[in-house]
């Protein structure tokens, strides 16, 4: 008997993607409250460095920004600060970043985001074939190629990792 394929519905990440006509595999998994890019890793059978994050940050002003960061790192506010020209940078209450992204924190992807943000992607994400990120749901990671980071939404290539 063939397994039956889970149907994951639209997000706006998903229609984001069609519309763009860009290749995906859509890839759900058993979310874990605060089990992070570890849990969704473990539950696709990938290493932690490709499943990517989405954090939307703000500046000194608390204009809105998004970072692209490996699982397994850390982002040095201090250095993407320097390197995109701003004073200071600092996640979002999980609230305002939901208010940003119109993502529940947890489930929040760089496509299709109700505010158009400007997005910073750590430049090793993009040397890699293939990376995870997520779909706009929680339990739901799509992967793709990186290059699509800079064809479809413009980010900007940074280093600022830190080891976990």
């Amino acid at each position: 008997m063939l397994a039956k394929k889970e149907h994951v519905s639209e997000t706006p990440a998903t229609q984001f993607l069609r519309k763009n006509k860009a290749e995906f595999s859509e890839h759900p998994y058993a979310y874990e409250e605060h089990g992070g890019t570890a849990v969704s890793a473990r539950e696709l059978g990938v290493d932690e460095h490709h499943v990517i994050k989405t954090l939307v940050m703000q500046d000194e002003a608390a204009k809105p920004l998004i970072v692209l960061m490996h699982g397994d790192r850390k982002v040095s506010t201090k250095n993407l600060a320097r390197q995109i020209g701003c004073k200071s940078i600092e996640p979002c209450k999980p609230e305002i970043a939901q208010k940003h992204s119109g993502y529940m924190v947890g489930g929040t992807s760089p496509f299709g985001t109700k505010k158009v943000m400007p997005i910073y992607v750590e430049r090793a994400i993009l040397d890699l074939p293939t990376i995870y990120i997520n779909g706009g749901r929680r339990g739901y990671l799509v992967g793709i190629s990186p290059a699509l980071l800079q064809s479809l939404l413009q980010a900007r290539a940074v280093e600022c990792a830190l080891e976990e």
